[in-house]
């Protein structure tokens, strides 16, 4: 004795064509959230990144000087300072308050 489906492969194909659509975009969102996660991972890496060059970096600009970079900290109407003053005024106060 055979036993016989109760559902025709007829059915079967016609509820997988009208509900194509849903699980097309199910698998799309889940593809999407996946990618967007790595470029999370990956954003937040680069960040990270800069932030530490950045902090290396910023004793060495202020030192040095930061012309170039068009960020001017101590600018004040024609007088423009680099690190070199910086230090100098950062020795001075130490040195009256040593005095005192």
């Amino acid at each position: 004795m055979t036993r016989q489906s109760s559902t025709s492969p007829v059915l079967i194909a016609i509820i997988l064509i009208i509900t194509f659509p849903v699980w097309f975009s199910i698998a799309a969102v889940l593809f999407g959230l996946a990618a967007g996660f790595f470029g999370l991972v990956f954003g937040l890496i680069g960040g990270l990144f800069g932030l530490i060059i950045g902090i290396i970096a910023f004793p060495f600009k202020l030192i040095f000087g930061s012309d170039d970079w068009g960020w001017h900290p101590f600018h004040f109407h024609g007088f423009h300072s680099d690190g070199w003053f910086i230090i100098a005024v950062i020795i001075l106060v130490v040195l009256a308050l040593k005095k005192k």
